[in-house]
């Protein structure tokens, strides 16, 4: 079975833009639903494909934050290309931590990050979660049991250097959530077992600016974006960004 390989998405041609970042072993299928929802609702919405993602995972582990980073700002700058002066990011999980990232780096309208972890999990608990990825996309691909588990053993043989690199990177982005100034919604789900929850007072709490919001969807899992609450989701990211100062 060949699997579709997501890609990078742009909806609508409105002048208000936000940029939707998706997760670490994700792809722009997670955010691709409010995309469509946004769009709908009069704004350009561009979504960028991390390197090394939505592809075999032995692709992944040769990749790592300084990669995607750069995927995300030329996903920023595609939109200024178009001739969008404001744009506001939307990120889940990591996608989340590179939302705040482009806070204190680049102008922002505004900022929702979304189950974005400011604690750092062990590597242990993350290798876990590229493990169980990796064996998903050798099911999906139409591998036999015998076959996922043998190339697996060759999986694990694999240095994992991304996982500290991506360690680094949140504490880094943690040590910087003061320098933020964009009105910032902090999106966080209640059954989220992936990441410490905590992380989203954290940042409520260290986001300098004057318009900040917190919201906690009691029933959602991790990818809050695909889970039972989304059209919740929508409406509030949508009622947000409707609060925000645009120029026209």
């Amino acid at each position: 079975m060949k699997i579709v390989t997501p890609k990078p998405f742009t909806f609508g041609k409105e002048k208000r833009a936000v940029l939707l970042l998706h997760g670490f072993t994700g792809n722009t299928a997670d955010v691709r639903m409010m995309g469509r929802f946004l769009e709908g609702k009069g704004y350009t919405c561009h979504a960028p494909q991390y390197k090394g993602h939505g592809v075999p995972p032995e692709e992944l582990v040769h990749t790592g934050p300084e990669d995607w980073w750069k995927d995300v700002m030329e996903g920023y700058e595609f939109l200024q290309q178009k001739g969008h002066t404001e744009i506001a990011v939307a990120g889940l999980s990591l996608g989340g931590v590179f939302s705040l990232k482009l806070g204190y780096t680049v102008p922002v309208k505004g900022i929702i990050p979304m189950c974005a972890p400011m604690h750092i999990k062990s590597e242990e608990v993350m290798y876990e979660g590229i493990l169980q990825y990796a064996r998903e996309y050798k099911r999906l691909e139409g591998k036999t049991g015998d076959q996922i588990e043998q190339e697996m053993i060759d999986f694990q043989k694999t240095p994992m250097n991304t996982l500290k690199a991506l360690q680094a990177l949140i504490a880094d982005v943690r040590n910087h959530v003061d320098m933020i100034y964009s009105p910032t919604f902090v999106v966080q789900a209640r059954e989220d077992h992936m990441i410490n929850t905590e992380s989203a007072n954290i940042i409520y709490n260290e986001v300098e600016s004057d318009l900040k919001e917190i919201k906690w969807f009691e029933e959602s899992g991790h990818v809050i974006t695909l889970d039972k609450e989304r059209d919740q989701l929508h409406e509030d990211v949508y009622q947000f960004l409707e609060k925000l100062n645009w120029e026209e």
